[in-house]
């Protein structure tokens, strides 16, 4: 998967097979009994699997992948529809969530702020002082999240190999 030029900070892909989800769903399975990796952990629940990296391996750059099992829709009752999408370690993930949600509520707030001057003929230059930095305090996010998804490339192709593998049997 190429995911160089994507603007995406969690990249997705998306395959069909022709065989239905419980035969899929036990490859994994199967798949997960034999190879007993020291490298990377894999949790099978229901139709929703999960690789992630062992604790000796992972980095605060290791993605996860999260594949989702679905029945194809449409004539074809034997074909299974696999959503998959690589993402950062979940608590990174929540820490820059909450940091865009601080981001966008200070940039909200002092935009409130500005009105709120305008209204009342004050000087606005120190709110929109403020909303510009917020601009870029959410430019450097982006740039630290595609910095970290660059780290993480390698083994985003490593747990990418897994999962071709597995299908592959």
């Amino acid at each position: 998967m190429d995911t160089q030029h994507e603007v995406r900070l969690r990249p997705r892909f998306y395959k069909d097979i022709e065989q239905n989800i419980a035969i899929v769903r036990e490859k994994f399975v199967t798949y997960r009994q034999k190879n007993n990796s020291p490298d990377f952990l894999m949790k099978v629940r229901n139709n929703h699997i999960q690789f992630t990296f062992s604790a000796a391996k992972r980095h605060y750059w290791s993605p996860h992948l999260s594949i989702e099992l679905e029945e194809k829709e449409g004539d074809e009752k034997n074909a299974t529809h696999i959503r998959g999408l690589f993402g950062p370690d979940q608590t990174l993930w929540t820490m820059f969530m909450f940091l865009h949600f601080v981001v966008a509520g200070v940039f909200t707030l002092f935009g409130m702020f500005a009105y709120s001057n305008y209204t009342l003929n004050e000087p606005m230059l120190m709110d929109f002082i403020v909303m510009f930095i917020m601009v870029i305090v959410w430019f450097l996010l982006y740039a630290i999240a595609r910095q970290i998804r660059e780290k993480g490339h390698p083994q985003m192709d490593e747990l990418e190999a897994i999962f071709l593998d597995v299908i592959k049997e």
